[in-house]
């Protein structure tokens, strides 16, 4: 039968915070002042619109099955990225 140990075991934390500010700091410096997060949201979108534009009848099929089972966002869910 194994020993319980753990009573020998040493408490190891980290706490990441300013490790995550300073990776969002350096993120948003890496992006660059004439970054536009809406004109990036609307190209998103502008894209999504276009990658399921000119679908046929059963590929409008299998993508409407596929907002129906929660797969794919529908128009009026927005989109991942947008969120």
């Amino acid at each position: 039968m194994h020993q319980d140990r753990t009573a020998d075991l040493i408490p190891f934390t980290i706490d990441l915070t300013f490790e995550e500010a300073r990776r969002r700091a350096a993120v948003v410096t890496a992006l660059g002042p004439d970054w536009d997060p809406m004109a990036a949201l609307r190209g998103e979108d502008e894209a999504y619109a276009l990658f399921y534009s000119g679908l046929d009848a059963e590929q409008q099929r299998t993508y409407d099955r596929l907002v129906a089972a929660g797969v794919l966002p529908g128009e009026d869910q927005g989109r991942a990225a947008a969120h």
